[in-house]
């Protein structure tokens, strides 16, 4: 299969998915602080997406896992690391600490460009600075690691 229609299936089902996310309101950042805020008025909104977003995933993966491939070719990916790091824990702790604060995830942060507001436009900046200082930090520990192992052992 050529990779034009699979570009293009992936373009409309990223599409479908931010439709989903605005039409579930999944972009206001307000509504995602109101599911965290469990001592307060939790909006439960979230978790009912979430779950109706497993549910309706579970049944076409679980036939791709059947099948042994993906419906469009390739191959089928998953984590094959299992072990919970601590580099792990950090990443998801900052993940969840920034998500608290703002509200606000990559997904729904491309999509609240649309919006033109310019706080999040800074938020969309300052998460892919974010990004690129991660990078560059993954960057140099490998590059690290590679000089250590090539060091003659005594």
């Amino acid at each position: 299969m050529t990779k034009r229609p699979v570009h293009l299936l992936a373009l409309l089902s990223g599409t479908l998915f931010g439709l989903g996310l605005m039409l579930c309101g999944m972009v206001d950042p307000q509504r995602v602080l109101g599911f965290l805020d469990l001592g307060g008025a939790w909006d439960p909104t979230l978790l009912l997406v979430m779950g109706g977003a497993v549910a309706a995933s579970a049944v076409p993966i679980r036939l791709a896992m059947r099948r042994g491939r993906p419906l469009l070719g390739g191959m089928l990916e998953f984590p094959s690391q299992r072990a919970i790091t601590g580099r792990l824990v950090a990443g998801s702790v900052l993940f969840g600490v920034g998500w608290g604060l703002c509200g606000v995830c990559p997904g729904p942060a491309l999509l609240n460009l649309l919006s033109l507001r310019a706080d999040r436009w800074e938020f969309f900046a300052c998460m892919l600075a974010g990004m690129a200082l991660f990078d560059a930090w993954n960057r140099r520990g490998a590059a690290a690691r590679s000089a250590a192992a090539s060091l003659p052992r005594p």
